[in-house]
């Protein structure tokens, strides 16, 4: 019992890894000579990003340890 929970663990693990490797393939968004200049970023978005990965991860980490 304890494997198949395991099994599970890492396919999630595998499934998730494998959806933010197809986040790193987005499209750029080419601009037009008119277009505004594009947003700048203040890190607020990013610095989230990254802190709900790291939740993500240790959610994960103590679930297979669990």
């Amino acid at each position: 019992m304890k494997n198949c929970f395991r099994l599970w663990g890492l396919l999630f693990v595998g499934l998730f890894i494998s959806g933010l490797l197809q986040l790193a393939n987005g499209q750029s968004i080419a601009l037009s000579p008119g277009a505004a200049p594009p947003m700048s970023n203040d890190g607020k978005s990013v610095d989230q990003g990254i802190a709900y990965m790291l939740m993500i991860a240790a959610l994960l980490l103590t679930y297979l340890i669990h």
